[in-house]
């Protein structure tokens, strides 16, 4: 067993197997076993850690999320305040600035872990069909900007393209719901229309999430993958998306989700998470070596990105000279917006 590595198993029906292995090399993390096991394979040179007790999530888990993992009981009427994903950020608000040496364990154990899980889930499919999109958390359900983001979404997928988006709410959410109505296209108008009777998460998050996941229930598959992160703990993470990586770092959740776009990534008008996502994306492509090809970076909402938050100048200066000067894009619209992609 030298290199392995056993994650978020239950090996308790598997003593016999595991006391006559050669485990010498091998790692196991956060699995569960008989105490005469754990006691074998640590004495002949396994690596074994331990559960972490206390904690609202599991540091060691080997799969993404799915919307009612993170929401538990709110779709049969218990409260967002109680479910994990809520629990995950209370704990993690408790755990002070800096977090002691235990808290950011766990927090980098668990983020590892997700993104492993991620890395798992995408392996079959091609990053020049990944497409990223970017925006803000802010938009209500009901409006012309949300209505757009959904049948972008819906277009995308269409297209062949796997959806990826931050994973909250807003911009977000309505492009995972537009990719998750691929299966039935002719219903997005009655289901936009349905969901715009609670138009934002404020008040309630309860009655936000309760009537998404009804849509949900309706139309399981599809939806795509949602990114997002407990640094932005106040904002709710969409159910629309099917497959759900979520991290407690930010800076982790950004650089693998802009790693994985391969066939670009679109930003809708949003504030300063989607600012930084613009440039966090600019970077590489700023000292890309020649010869090496960038994913189109697109920015959707001249007026937008030029007058109101002039990121469009700044990357045309930055640009300058440069191999990304053809990699980016500002358009006005989302159709517009899918010519580039091509």
């Amino acid at each position: 067993m030298a290199g392995w590595f056993v994650q978020d198993l239950d090996l308790r029906d598997r003593s016999e197997v595991l006391l006559t292995a050669k485990p010498q090399g091998a790692v196991f993390l956060g699995c569960q076993m008989a105490r005469e096991v754990e006691d074998s394979l640590r004495d002949q040179g396994a690596l074994l850690f331990p559960g972490i007790v206390g904690l609202p999530f599991d540091p060691y888990r080997a799969r993404l999320y799915t919307p009612a993992e993170l929401y538990g009981d709110v779709a049969g009427g218990g409260a967002y305040r109680d479910s994990p994903d809520a629990l995950s950020n209370a704990w993690r608000l408790a755990q002070g600035t800096p977090p002691d040496v235990g808290a950011t364990l766990a927090m980098s154990l668990h983020d590892h872990s997700i993104g492993d899980a991620l890395m798992d889930a995408v392996d079959r499919i091609e990053r020049a069909h990944v497409v990223g999109v970017m925006g803000g958390h802010d938009v209500v359900r009901g409006s012309r900007t949300y209505e757009d983001a959904a049948r972008l979404g819906l277009a995308l997928t269409n297209a062949g393209m796997t959806v990826f988006t931050g994973g909250g709410p807003g911009a977000m959410e309505a492009v995972n719901l537009g990719a998750r109505m691929a299966a039935a296209p002719a219903d997005l108008e009655d289901v936009l229309a349905a969901l715009a009777a609670v138009p934002t998460f404020l008040p309630s998050v309860d009655s936000w999430a309760r009537v998404a996941l009804e849509v949900c229930e309706r139309y399981p598959e599809g939806g795509g993958y949602g990114v997002p992160t407990w640094f932005y703990g106040h904002e709710p993470p969409n159910v629309f998306a099917s497959r759900i990586a979520k991290y407690f770092s930010n800076a982790l959740r950004e650089d693998t989700l802009l790693q994985l776009c391969g066939g670009g990534v679109l930003y809708l008008p949003g504030a300063a998470g989607t600012v930084q996502e613009i440039f966090q994306a600019t970077t590489p492509a700023f000292y890309a070596p020649e010869g090496v090809r960038i994913p189109p970076l697109v920015l959707v909402g001249r007026e937008y990105w030029t007058d109101i938050l002039p990121a469009w100048p700044l990357l045309t200066a930055l640009s300058a000279g440069r191999g990304m000067a053809t990699a980016i894009h500002c358009v006005d619209t989302w159709s517009e917006a899918l010519d580039v992609l091509g």
